[in-house]
């Protein structure tokens, strides 16, 4: 049988060689446009399939007592009941709770108006205080739970969406070289990574150094925890440019008497910072 040599050279409706280099590659984009639903829809169902013998091996459990939950890096009903979220109306600068609702936004606590802090303002998931709060903060700070920081990170970008919607960086605070090196990792590092993950905010851990090695805070009066931490904190010379009229938000787990917190919010300021915000996932609540 004799073949026309014009048989794979035809020329199709757009005058393109179907038969040619031009004609291939056609025929090869087609074919994988055809393909690329068919392809995502198998991805999905292996990924499905993954999940559910991933879910049956490692069933989900509460990220607190280990009860069973719907999902991955959630928490029980009785967990979640014991946790005191921290919900409007609350103190614009500080973030505590009122007790009351005045109906007034804006309105500063008497701690703010007495002991102004040098951040704008703080926001926090919940209070700290004995139950889950304090049960997930110390897994993560001293027991190596570096997965509770997602979850952890993806409740504090929620509670600080009015803060980070006006960010240009997420610091978080620093530890000193030496504690870093004895405890291997920094729990607000974690924590701003999965903040910025979910807000979409970079983050930049090198903006702030700790250059002063600073006993723990534990047991000091508000004075000594300020004098404690005077200091602490630098701005390196080569990262001053990268702070100067920037919006900064300070990420940390626990906002205690707030003088690590205020003594880091002044070095950002001084060193050219338009404004600082802090976000933690729990505060000390007093006399709300």
């Amino acid at each position: 049988m004799e073949v026309d040599e014009n048989f794979f050279s035809s020329v199709d409706e757009d005058g393109a060689m179907l038969g040619g280099p031009a004609g291939r590659e056609r025929r090869r984009m087609a074919a994988a446009a055809w393909l690329a639903p068919a392809a995502a829809a198998g991805l999905r169902v292996a990924r499905n399939f993954a999940n559910l013998v991933l879910d049956v091996i490692y069933p989900p459990s509460c990220l607190c007592c280990g009860a069973a939950t719907a999902s991955h890096g959630a928490l029980c009903s009785a967990c979640w009941g014991r946790i005191n979220f921290i919900e409007r109306p609350f103190c614009d600068r500080l973030g505590t709770p009122f007790a009351y609702d005045l109906g007034i936004s804006g309105l500063l606590s008497p701690e703010a108006m007495a002991h102004p802090p040098a951040y704008a303002r703080a926001r926090a998931v919940a209070r700290f205080e004995d139950g889950p709060v304090r049960e997930l903060v110390h897994r993560l700070k001293y027991h190596d739970r570096m997965e509770l920081a997602e979850p952890l990170g993806a409740w504090m970008a929620r509670a600080g969406g009015e803060l980070l919607a006006e960010a240009d960086l997420l610091v978080p605070i620093p530890l000193h070289r030496r504690r870093l090196m004895w405890r291997q990792f920094n729990q607000a590092q974690a924590l701003a990574v999965a903040v910025g993950r979910a807000s979409g905010r970079k983050v930049d851990p090198f903006l702030l150094r700790r250059v002063k090695r600073t006993p723990p805070q534990i047991g000091l009066s508000r004075t000594q925890r300020a004098e404690n931490v005077q200091g602490a904190f630098a701005v390196p010379n080569e990262a001053k440019p990268f702070v100067e009229g920037r919006a900064i938000v300070l990420i940390d787990d626990v906002l205690t008497s707030g003088a690590t917190i205020n003594a880091a919010a002044r070095t950002l300021l001084r060193a050219g910072a338009a404004r600082v915000d802090v976000l933690v996932f729990a505060r000390v609540v007093t006399g709300a």
